[in-house]
């Protein structure tokens, strides 16, 4: 009697970005309908449970991400870089927003997967994010084997050091509303609480800590468990988002949620970010060049906590729940606030495991 595979096989990478993690799937590998392919990504991470326990993913939002690479058709790009976020308790997956921590992986990945040549100590990859059309610059460690991980480079959130990945974002402002200030206003007042709502590299309403009668210095268990405030976020943040132009809030990570204090550790501002229904355990990437801008933007919600630099490029310095991150923005002072040129961050990234990962053939039979 011949034996019948029940399971369709898929290749995959799987890569610490930053500080999240996911797998990393040739796109070619995957179906091209959208929805069919959240449907293949729900089952490979194991998501609608907490602990996502018949899947990939890790019980947490930075565990649950998804990166899908190919050559690029870009003039400008080397490879194509689209990003799935893909829910923990619910059989849902996002294809609006994009990852920054998870793209400090994309160069190594593209690499591993045969997509770019390594070129000397260090390979730069042009990367086009597919989400948002933001491009990024990568420069990888490598040498004649591939990919170096092994290095110095130290991040909060994460143990021990691995080598740098520099991270050059460009284009980002705009990217999913179209518009700097997507409301056309430095201030919105929604619920009482005023926002400032700006799309550079993520779309984020962004509000004072003390808005809300915290200090800004919460622990993310504190956070966490303040149910009170979670849901006086996402009414506010399900008003902002439509005000933005943005569908289907409630049901879209974006736009994300965030809020600033005075910095108490040395740097420029303290900062929470969430994703947005729980705390993020550090600082998202595209998440920390947004907070940033809004920290350069004169009038904005992050007015008074920080001497506003007039110098460029210039470094801001975000205190997070476990440590800090630094972003170099490149900009513009006018008379009408700030023109953003770019951002630069640097990560570190691993790859962790590589095979093929199992879904029924119910849910897609495979090409």
């Amino acid at each position: 009697m011949a034996f019948e595979m029940t399971q369709t096989a898929i290749p995959f990478h799987f890569l610490r970005g930053g500080t999240s993690r996911g797998p990393y799937f040739n796109r070619a590998d995957l179906p091209e309908d959208l929805d069919q392919l959240a449907e293949v990504l729900i089952a490979a991470l194991g998501a609608g449970h907490p602990l996502n326990i018949d899947g990939l993913g890790g019980g947490n939002a930075v565990t649950t991400k998804v990166a899908m690479l190919s050559v690029s058709k870009d003039d400008w790009a080397d490879v194509d870089y689209f990003f799935a976020q893909v829910s923990v308790e619910d059989r849902l997956v996002d294809f609006k927003p994009t990852c920054g921590n998870i793209l400090a992986g994309v160069g190594p990945a593209a690499i591993e997967m045969g997509l770019i040549p390594a070129t000397g100590q260090e390979t730069p990859v042009n990367i086009r994010a597919v989400n948002t059309g933001a491009k990024v610059r990568a420069v990888i460690q490598t040498s004649p084997d591939g990919v170096v991980y092994d290095g110095d480079r130290q991040i909060d959130g994460l143990p021990g050091t691995a080598a740098p990945v520099a991270l050059q974002f460009m284009d980002t402002v705009g990217g999913v509303t179209g518009a700097f200030l997507p409301t056309g206003n430095l201030i919105d007042t929604f619920d009482g609480i005023d926002v400032t709502c700006m799309d550079v590299a993520m779309p984020m309403v962004i509000a004072r800590a003390k808005s809300f009668g915290l200090t800004g210095y919460e622990t993310v268990t504190e956070l966490n468990e303040n149910s009170d405030f979670f849901a006086r976020m996402e009414a506010i943040r399900i008003q902002a988002g439509t005000a933005m132009g943005i569908e289907n809030v409630a049901q879209s990570v974006t736009p994300k949620f965030g809020f600033l204090a005075p910095a108490r550790d040395g740097g420029s501002v303290a900062a929470r970010y969430f994703m947005p229904w729980k705390t993020h355990p550090t600082m998202a990437v595209t998440g920390a060049q947004c907070l940033a801008a809004c920290v350069l933007t004169p009038r904005s919600v992050a007015e008074g906590m920080v001497a506003t630099p007039n110098t460029s490029p210039t470094t801001i310095t975000l205190e997070h729940a476990v440590g800090q991150i630094d972003v170099l923005v490149d900009f513009d002072l006018s008379d009408d606030g700030i023109q953003l040129n770019s951002a630069g961050l640097v990560r570190t990234a691993r790859l962790l495991a590589r095979g093929e990962v199992m879904v029924p053939k119910s849910v897609w039979p495979g090409h």
